[in-house]
């Protein structure tokens, strides 16, 4: 068993029917283990860890069927290539997840469903413990936060919240600027630290009063970086 899965199941034989099955078998399965680590890792859709699951079998089936036939391949990377036209920006972890699923598929469409599950468990553990043990996380205080606030275009917002920043900030920066609505509106963003916590009410509230009651967001950074 263990030479027929690291061998190659279609070096000399071509694609055989108990050869077909068992790649697209092991694709199904390791599609699967794919998406349930992902969703261990990050909250996603339904529909999202459904076609994650479905992707390692589709890309077997595929990468077996154009083998050997390099006009086959170029239709299929093309198509491939209009998928990202059709669906919306991911995150980082959902596009890993998706390279991880086509790599787990590439390989048993290959005939080399061996290498394809050692593969997907090596990167499937590897990512759940990055995850488990906060690898890459950037330490950040209780009180650091981003305010996402929105002024009218004419407004001088270089000055406009200086004191309810040093009433309720022990340090605050504009990192962004960015128009919005056809340009009538300008999107500030801010990394600010609260001088003491329990004041973010009142902070809210006083910055209300000077924006016009537009749109206003405050958030724990971590929460925030999908806003970039």
């Amino acid at each position: 068993m263990y030479a027929v899965l690291f061998s190659g199941l279609f070096n000399s034989t071509g694609i055989t029917v108990p050869g077909f099955f068992i790649c697209l078998v092991i694709a199904i399965v390791l599609g699967a283990v794919v998406s349930i680590v992902h969703t261990l890792c990050e909250e996603s859709s339904r529909g999202y860890n459904i076609t994650l699951a479905l992707i390692p079998p589709i890309v077997c089936v595929i990468i077996m069927m154009v083998s050997g036939s390099l006009g086959a391949g170029i239709a299929v990377a093309g198509t491939f290539s209009l998928i990202r036209f059709r669906s919306r920006p991911g995150t980082a972890t959902e596009i890993c997840s998706i390279f991880l699923g086509m790599a787990s598929g590439l390989a048993c469409g290959m005939g080399y469903p061996g290498f394809g599950i050692l593969f997907a468990v090596i990167l499937c553990v590897i990512m759940f413990l990055y995850h488990r043990f906060g690898f890459g996380a950037r330490k950040e205080g209780p009180l650091n936060r981003v305010l996402n606030i929105t002024v009218p275009e004419d407004s001088s917002f270089t000055d406009m919240f200086d004191d309810v920043f040093e009433k309720y900030t022990s340090s605050c920066t504009l990192v962004r600027i960015k128009t919005t609505n056809l340009g009538s509106l300008l999107k500030l963003r801010y990394e600010l630290v609260l001088s003491q916590a329990g004041t973010e009410k009142a902070f809210i509230d006083e910055l209300r009063t000077r924006n016009g009651n537009l749109e206003l967001n405050l958030a724990f950074k971590a929460e925030s970086e999908n806003d970039l």
